[in-house]
This record gives C-alpha cells, structure tokens and sequence, in this order.
C-alpha cells in the first residue's frame, strides 16, 4: 500500500469517528432484504457491517425477509406461490413452509455470517416469548367484505423487552417475520411493517431499510434525500410512489411519525450501504425526518 492510500483510508476512518460518538449506545433497526441477502458478496459485507456497528458500542437489530427463498421452496415442493394485491396467499402448507425458511434456513445463516464474523446474534420469530402477537389480515376489496389469504397477519402487540434485554447483554437480534396468534397459531407478516414497528416500540435512533433501488425516487428518477412526513404524502398523492414501495414507505412514516428520529431507505445491491449511511457526510439512500 502506497502512502496516499494509507492516508486515503485514515482520512475515511476520521470521517467516521464523530458518528461513531454520535450513535453511541443507540438502537438502530435494520431491515435487510432484496439483493444484499442474495449475493454471496453482499451477504458477507452486511454481516461484517453489523458486527462492526456493534463493536462501535450501537445496538443492531436485524429484521429479515426472505420471499425468493420461499419461492425456491414452494417450487420443490410443487405449489406456486398466489398473490392478491401483493400479499402472498398463505394456507396451513404454505405457512409451514414459510416457517422452515424464514425461521430456519434464512434465519440461521444470517445467524451463523454475523456469528462467524465476531458477533453474538440470536435467532428469533414472534413466537420465541410470544414477544410479537398478530392477528388476521384481510384485504380490502370496494365491496368491503374483504379477502381472506390464510395466514397473513398484522400486528397486534410487540413487546420489546426481550429484544432490548438481548441487545443489552450484548446480542444481536435477528428477527424473522412470523407472528403468533391468540391460539399459538403463526401468522406470515410483512417484514417492513415489523421493522418499522419495532423501530417505533424501541424509539430507535435509525429505521434502516434496504431495498434493490437507490432510494425515493421523483418522477424524473432523481434521488430525493432529505424528507418530511408531509412531502412523502404529497408524492403518494401524486402517484410519485406506488406498488411495492408503499408497505416500505407505510412503515418508513408511521416510525417517524412515532419516535424513531429518521427512517432511511438504501440500496442494499451498494457494498457496505449501512456504512456509507451510518458513517460517512454524504450518507445514501432517501432519509424521511420524524417532522
């Protein structure tokens, strides 16, 4: 290495170090999906990244989703996977085999990457201590009567003790998205709507979520960075945003809306997004301020 490389790079760790003092001690939620749980390369650097957030003294909480995994699964084991206004149709087979991907196979690698790398995650879904409770979700249709799609759920309470207490002693959460009903039943949640409200029951500092675009998009596909509740409305009002950006940007507004100071959107196909959002001036990704 060269000596304008050493001081390259020593000019980036001094960058990062008044953030590092910044989110001491904070609790930011990270939503991990799209690409960067694909990519074996990707994979890799976001497990390095959340091991290092939390050598710098933050509280990392991963929530993971997982829908082409259970693709792949619902292919083997010959069904196809049935959408209604984005929702997967989830009957009892269909459950169990969300249960084995997301709260097993999923869950456990991102586990065993973040663990390799020097961490101490912990696997969970909502029926580890009942700690996330839902009930049934039905769509709404302009009759009213609403369409049932099995066992999709909403969230009814989360209790964020458990995860608090694992993150004060040291753990890394990492959440799959399955929640637990009144009668022990699970229910198959969309993993936004469970970081963002995570987020929110936590009051964390940061909402991160990864996606496969770069952020907020105009109409003429520029980046928009810095954003409020009321223009993020206006953009949805205009038709700006739509299809599968609104579950991420419903949960993006009712976080900061509701305690967690910024929800930021990155692209998760951007090696090491977290650091570039967490630890640099410019940051990346479409950051939404509670007010």
């Amino acid at each position: 290495m060269n000596i304008e490389n050493a001081q390259e790079r020593a000019e980036i760790l001094a960058e990062a170090l008044p953030y590092i003092r910044k989110y001491a001690g904070a609790t930011i939620v990270v939503k991990y999906g799209g690409n960067a749980m694909t990519d074996e390369k990707l994979k890799e650097g976001f497990a390095k990244d959340i091991v290092l957030l939390k050598l710098c003294g933050m509280n990392p909480i991963v929530v993971h989703g997982g829908g082409p995994q259970i693709n792949q699964m619902l292919e083997k084991v010959g069904k196809h996977g049935e959408f209604v206004q984005g929702m997967r149709v989830t009957d009892a087979e269909t459950m169990n085999v969300v249960e084995m991907v997301l709260g097993g196979s999923v869950n456990k690698e991102i586990v065993s990457l973040i663990n390799q790398y020097g961490g101490k995650a912990v696997g969970l879904t909502g029926k580890d201590g009942h700690f996330m409770k839902a009930k049934k979700l039905f769509i709404n249709t302009p009759d009213k009567n609403g369409v049932d799609i099995g066992q999709v759920g909403t969230i009814d309470t989360i209790d964020g003790t458990l995860i608090s207490g694992l993150a004060e002693k040291g753990y890394i959460p990492v959440i799959a998205p399955i929640g637990v009903g009144r009668l022990g039943e699970a229910f198959n949640i969309n993993a936004d709507l469970v970081a963002g409200r995570l987020a929110k029951e936590l009051a964390a500092e940061r909402l991160i979520m990864m996606t496969n675009t770069p952020g907020i998009l105009d109409k003429n596909g520029e980046l928009l960075t810095d954003l409020t509740p009321a223009l993020v409305d206006e953009l949805i009002a205009d038709g700006t945003l739509s299809g599968g950006m609104l579950p991420k940007i419903a949960s993006a507004l009712d976080a900061a809306t509701n305690g967690v100071k910024a929800t930021i959107i990155i692209d998760g196909r951007v090696p090491h997004a977290l650091l570039l959002e967490l630890f640099t001036d410019s940051g990346v990704g479409s950051m939404i301020l509670e007010k």
